[in-house]
């Protein structure tokens, strides 16, 4: 068998999956974009060809079980197995909607539906659908990007909260029952992967990227896409024998 790592990034195309995709290409990485455009992926994959990387594109929506069994039958095709799956795609807020659509008291049932889908419900899609072709890795690794928001802990623990929000005040701490329930969500969901797939050598793991400037939040956050792709990159690099069912950031574990 190759032992080039093989690396599927979902939500690639752009923002800190992109940086995840061409930091594991500058490790050697075959790295495989999955974007919803076609287009737009393969202008990201053509850019870290430019430099140098072994890089394709496959179309995958992650909320369409279809769009996921073709890419994954597209990465059949071409690699014949997959050592890395990186769920990076994500949603903060579906276009055409406001911040009250995610206030607790005003929420809109339509927007928090479209946010589990992508943030929750697609990361069940992708993964089943690529765990064909993980099971022929000999150290396969899924990574699941959340974020330090879907802590309870930090959500409920003042002091956990000043330092997991750099310093925020309660009043600050987010308040979207959409986003904020999604990655707790993806983190219960990422243990409950791990605990089943630990027979199977696959390592499962979440992790927190920070609050990067990306068009999730329009470019609002305090650290680049680059820093936020650390720890990802660092999950889906972890020998055979790493950890997994973990919650951690580039600084080490996070207060779940």
């Amino acid at each position: 068998m190759n032992d080039t790592m093989i690396t599927l990034v979902t939500g690639a195309n752009k923002g800190i999956g992109r940086e995840i995709a061409a930091q594991l290409a500058a490790l050697g990485h075959i790295v495989v974009i999955g974007a919803r455009s076609a287009e737009l992926g393969e202008k990201a994959a053509a850019e870290l060809r430019a430099t140098g990387a072994d890089a394709t594109s496959v179309v995958l929506d992650v909320t369409d079980p279809a769009s996921a069994a073709a890419a994954a039958d597209a990465v059949e095709a071409r690699h014949g197995r997959l050592d890395a799956l990186v769920n990076n795609a994500g949603v903060a807020r579906p276009p055409g909607s406001d911040l009250a659509a995610q206030r607790p008291r005003s929420a809109d049932l339509d927007v928090i539906r479209r946010i589990f889908d992508t943030n929750f419900f697609g990361v069940i899609t992708v993964t089943n659908a690529l765990l064909p072709l993980l099971r022929r890795s000999s150290a396969p690794r899924v990574v699941n990007v959340s974020s330090s928001a879907g802590s309870l802990a930090a959500g409920t623990d003042p002091e956990i909260a000043a330092v997991v929000y750099a310093g925020l005040s309660a009043a600050d701490l987010p308040l979207a029952v959409g986003y904020v329930p999604s990655k707790t969500a993806l983190n219960a969901l990422t243990v409950q992967y791990a605990r089943d797939l630990h027979p199977d050598g696959i390592l499962v793991n979440a992790v927190c990227p920070g609050y990067c400037a990306t068009d999730l939040n329009n470019h609002s956050g305090h650290r680049t896409a680059a820093q936020g792709a650390v720890a990802a990159v660092r999950m889906a690099t972890v020998p055979a024998d790493g950890p997994t069912g973990t919650f951690t950031d580039d600084q080490g574990s996070v207060p779940w």
